[in-house]
């Protein structure tokens, strides 16, 4: 019987013992720990929804950049092609000219290739 005794004394020091120890190295108490745990879910939430906002502030920049680019682009193709067009209606009148002019050119080379030959 002394050894039941023995061993339940022993149980009940050694459960003691360790209530005692665990109770003292907790870094804080329970309702310490819930006060964190709701703070950090408060934080939590809050970046959250900082994140979708500006995650949804992020989308409309997109969208509204896209539509400025596709209008600018748009402007500068139209603006390119009238300026290619002015271009045209500019050299077009001339273009025979041109043609007539280069034609003078190479004649004028070829007479003067002949002449170099020659000497």
């Amino acid at each position: 019987m002394a050894n039941g005794k023995s061993i339940a004394l022993g149980i009940l020091v050694g459960g003691t013992v360790s209530a005692a120890a665990i109770l003292l190295s907790t870094p804080a108490s329970g309702s310490d720990m819930r006060g964190r745990v709701r703070d950090q879910g408060v934080e939590w939430k809050e970046m959250i929804a900082n994140l979708r906002r500006d995650g949804l502030r992020l989308k409309t920049q997109l969208r509204e950049t896209s539509k400025e680019g596709a209008a600018l682009i748009k402007d500068l193709t139209h603006e390119m092609k009238k300026s290619v067009q002015e271009w045209k209606d500019t050299v077009e009148p001339h273009q025979e000219n041109i043609y007539q002019y280069l034609e003078q050119i190479e004649g004028s080379l070829r007479e003067l290739e002949e002449k170099v030959k020659k000497q």
